[in-house]
């Protein structure tokens, strides 16, 4: 098992990363606080998981709640139904909300957490690569809006994270090529060294091969743990960690959160923001044709063509990185070297839309 800490003072946590932690009960007894436990999962991931995690959580009272399985789903009203079972069961202030599945089932048992008596404790059981990687670490939560990805939202951090990777056995193929964008996106803000590894190791990723998925599990974990602990809010540096999504963001609110996972928005998000540097006079075209090359190995989309550019741009101009009228983005002046800016020809941007919508 590797271990890391989210170095937040009083509020750190660990994040565990191996084989079989779902039946490590003395594990699970050691991170998981509290008598009263809301266990959620959805259609998918709990016929798989949830009677492990139940047995490694011992003589507790747990109450489950099972959410349908899909973007389309993470709403307020989802929400919602969380909270009444909080209140109808009469959980106190020491309960544990216990996330188990992907960044979905994350994102909005965590924002129950945190609405639930001003907050409650929250631990994050990610079973996806891409919540494994991104979005169980760092305390985000929220649900999305028709007009736009993650308006409504909290920061809560998790208690620990616990990532069993034995669960990514039973991943379909496209949820692990999305979670590779998350992973390609590390590499892409600060670490070429992981994006040339991804390069040498694409096809053993795509394989399910344990000691290469761990790697890139803990690589990606720790550079995101290093980020969180110098801005934990996004004031600053964490805002890195949005490279691609202003981009991926708007394709899946222009398209409803039914036809692109998150991770396919964030690939193509990816290769729009780097088209968006090189248009932009900042990053070499050949940098951009590596990447284009890697998405494309990974099984990843790198355009949308049934998408016109006002349509996006006009969701884009909604995102939650938008200051004083102005979209900021984070844009690359080389593979491992991404910069946050609103200081950008408008010429640029309107070329890199035309270049990857229709």
């Amino acid at each position: 098992m590797n271990t890391l800490t989210v170095q937040l003072g009083s509020r750190s946590y660990p994040i565990l990363i191996g084989a079989g932690l779902l039946t490590r009960g003395d594990l699970i007894q050691e991170h998981v606080p509290g008598r009263d436990i809301l266990l959620v999962s959805n259609t998918i991931v709990g016929p798989l998981y949830a009677t492990a995690l139940k047995k490694g959580l011992g003589d507790r009272r747990i109450v489950e709640v099972t959410l349908p399985d899909g973007e389309s789903h993470k709403t307020l009203a989802t929400v919602s139904r969380m909270l009444d079972v909080l209140v109808t069961n009469r959980f106190a202030r020491d309960c544990t909300v216990v996330a188990l599945g992907g960044g979905v089932v994350g994102d909005m048992a965590g924002f129950a957490a945190a609405c639930y008596q001003r907050g409650v404790a929250f631990v994050q059981v990610p079973t996806t690569l891409l919540a494994q990687v991104d979005s169980s670490v760092g305390g985000k939560t929220g649900v999305n809006h028709p007009g736009g990805k993650n308006l409504i939202g909290a920061f809560h951090q998790p208690s620990a994270v616990i990532a069993d990777t034995e669960t990514l056995k039973t991943l379909p193929v496209r949820e692990l090529r999305a979670g590779l964008a998350e992973v390609i996106k590390y590499g892409l803000i600060c670490d070429e060294e992981l994006f040339t590894w991804l390069e040498q190791n694409m096809e053993k990723l795509l394989a399910h091969e344990a000691a290469e998925l761990t790697y890139a599990i803990h690589r990606s974990c720790e550079i995101k743990a290093e980020i969180v602990a110098r801005d934990e809010r996004e004031q600053g540096d964490r805002a890195l960690l949005n490279l691609g999504h202003t981009f991926g963001h708007a394709l899946e609110s222009v398209t409803g959160y039914t036809k692109w996972l998150h991770g396919e928005a964030v690939g193509a998000g990816l290769l729009m923001a780097a088209t968006m540097s090189s248009e932009s006079g900042l990053m070499p075209a050949a940098s951009v044709e590596r990447l284009r090359k890697l998405l494309v190995r990974a099984g990843l989309p790198t355009e949308a063509r049934e998408l016109k550019p006002d349509t996006v741009l006009e969701h884009m101009r909604i995102d939650k990185k938008v200051k004083s009228g102005r979209i900021r983005l984070v844009l690359m002046r080389a593979i491992g070297g991404s910069f946050v800016t609103a200081d950008y020809p408008d010429a640029a941007l309107r070329r890199t839309l035309e270049a990857h919508l229709g």
